[in-house]
């Protein structure tokens, strides 16, 4: 995959990541909020095994 695929990639997944954060916030349920907790951490760090650093590119344009 490309750069720029994973850095997409990376930022996809932070997104959904985000979502189930909100989600969470919003469930009743503590036992669902934890589980939706959860998945937003395990997604979070897939996104930090991508390759997406965050790190501006050094290749000028």
């Amino acid at each position: 995959m490309s750069a720029a695929g994973e850095s997409g990639r990376a930022q996809q997944i932070r997104a959904k990541a985000q979502d189930l954060e909100q989600a969470a916030e919003r469930a009743t349920d503590p036992q669902e909020r934890q589980r939706l907790k959860d998945k937003a951490r395990r997604l979070k760090e897939q996104s930090e095994h991508t390759g997406d650093t965050g790190k501006p590119d050094i290749h000028p344009m």
